[in-house]
């Protein structure tokens, strides 16, 4: 990267508030300069374990487990099963289901707190957890981190890699009943 380059990113996290600057400053640290940019956002491709990693200008309020700031969205491929997105929101708000796309994402202050909320997704998905077991052992790895003991579920991600997660949904409208509308649709004009 050029140094202008390198500079575009630091000029544009000076404007951010504090909050959203330090959790942007912390993503640029570990991975150098994003290849996506604009006033409000930086975007990352492809790095770490990460599909994509995006910080952000905007920053929400987040309580869970104690009050912080969510500005850094870490994103991987991943396939909730539509049963399961309801245990994901009880879990956590600040996890993200695209089922469409086939993409799993947490948002938080930094990429160890989305890993951490993100294994526990995963532990969701397949049983090991229910969503308030998770939100227990999230705030006991939160507390553990701050003690200095062991936080497996912050260290790496322990979700096996996944291809094929999109999920186009089933169709419910044969051609024929798009054609049928469009001609009673002419009928009535």
């Amino acid at each position: 990267m050029s140094t202008q380059t390198r500079n575009q990113a630091s000029e544009i996290i000076a404007a951010w508030p504090d909050d959203s600057k330090e959790a942007a400053q912390l993503v640029l640290d570990a991975y150098g300069e994003p290849q996506e940019t604009t006033q409000e956002q930086l975007v990352w491709h492809g790095v770490g374990p990460w599909k994509r990693v995006v910080a952000t200008r905007a920053a929400h309020r987040h309580d869970f487990p104690a009050p912080h700031i969510d500005a850094v969205e870490s994103v991987i491929d991943y396939r909730v099963p539509p049963g399961k997105v309801s245990a994901l929101a009880i879990f956590d708000g600040s996890v993200v289901v695209e089922r469409t796309v086939g993409e799993l994402s947490a948002r938080c202050h930094d990429e160890e707190a989305n890993t951490l909320a993100l294994n526990l997704a995963h532990d969701i998905v397949t049983g090991e957890k229910t969503a308030e077991q998770a939100r227990e052992y999230y705030a006991k790895e939160f507390l553990d981190y701050r003690r200095g003991k062991p936080t497996p579920y912050m260290d790496e991600l322990r979700i096996p890699a996944q291809t094929d997660t999109a999920d186009p949904d089933v169709r419910l409208l044969s051609d024929e009943d798009l054609e049928q509308a469009t001609q009673d649709g002419d009928r009535q004009s």
